[in-house]
C-alpha cells in the first residue's frame, strides 16, 4: 500500500456515497492548488490524466 492510498481510502469511506460534478472536482482542485501552489504540477498532471484517461490516442 502506498502512503497515499490512506487518503483515497479517507475519501471513498467519507465521500463515496456522494456524486458530484467533474465542475465542482475542478474547482476544489483549484482551491486546493490556491491554498497549497507546491503541488501545482502534480495537480495538473492528475487533471491531465484524468482528462485523457479513456482516449487511446493520448498514451
Amino acid at each position: 500500500m502506498y502512503f497515499t492510498d490512506r487518503g483515497i481510502e479517507e475519501l471513498e469511506k467519507r465521500r463515496g456515497d456522494e456524486e458530484v460534478s467533474l465542475a465542482w472536482l475542478a474547482d476544489q482542485l483549484r482551491d486546493f492548488v490556491d491554498v497549497h501552489p507546491e503541488f501545482e504540477v502534480a495537480v495538473e498532471r492528475l487533471a491531465t490524466w484524468l482528462a485523457r484517461g479513456d482516449d487511446p490516442d493520448d498514451e
